[in-house]
């Protein structure tokens, strides 16, 4: 936090994840404080925590060139979708909800998200997918084929992660998710690189709203973007 006085004027989150990566995210500074250093010198100091491992963030688009200055380097779009979600038939039999007592489950769910993250985030995630988010797999022939999560927002309710071995089984979560909020407002932001995560929240009603520049300081991940229908969090990765 910067603060000017006792009165909280910037904040910065910078979240370390193994050896070698780490998540910068919540970089605001009150409007009426811009243009006066605050942000820059949070940013600095948040920066400065992370030397000598990758950082990534999304950014707004609108600071894509001042990111690029401090070193940042674009590697695709996230495109945040969002609406009142169109649904039909019923729930998939191969969908699990998930048991806070059944440590299995959560187990498998961890092994396969490592796929889809540049470093291992257990604590983070065992504490993201537990309520009151509530988070389902399709699990065929014992196997985790896919997962997802959603929570309450501050308007509607977001999925993220979601993840999937294909656009079927990503199409048999979503439904899942989406199908348990009676009707309101879901958001799902997805890599612009996805065009079949695209085509799913479309086809279920959901819009373009909002997007991110996913950007990357130092040696950039390798990560499926073609199965990632949608991701965590625009803050912490």
């Amino acid at each position: 936090m910067g603060f000017v006085g006792d009165e909280p004027v910037s904040c910065i989150s910078v979240v370390k994840y193994g050896e070698d990566y780490s998540f910068l995210g919540f970089y605001i500074c009150r409007p009426e404080f811009r243009g006066r250093g605050h942000g820059m010198a949070i940013w600095n100091a948040g920066v400065a925590r992370l030397e000598g491992r990758t950082i990534g963030l999304d950014g707004v688009v609108a600071q894509q060139p001042n990111y690029a200055k401090s070193g940042f380097v674009l590697a695709h779009r996230n495109i945040r979708h969002g609406g009142i979600p169109t649904l039909g038939g019923s729930v998939d039999p191969h969908i699990v909800e998930l048991d806070p007592t059944n440590a299995d489950f959560a187990n498998a769910v961890l092994t396969y998200d490592r796929a889809f993250f540049p470093s291992g985030r257990e604590a983070f995630l065992r504490e993201w997918i537990a309520p009151p988010h509530r988070t389902v797999a399709y699990i065929e022939d014992g196997t985790v084929r896919g997962c997802g999560t959603i929570r309450a927002c501050g308007k509607g309710h977001k999925i993220g992660p979601l993840f999937a071995d294909n656009e079927p089984v990503a199409e048999a979560i979503f439904t899942a998710l989406a199908g348990g909020v009676g009707g309101e407002e879901v958001l799902l932001d997805l890599p612009e690189t996805n065009s079949a995560a695209k085509a799913l929240a479309e086809r279920h009603g959901l819009g373009p709203v909002f997007e991110t520049a996913r950007m990357y300081r130092g040696q950039a991940p390798t990560l499926p973007l073609d199965r990632t229908f949608g991701i965590t969090s625009f803050e912490l990765g």
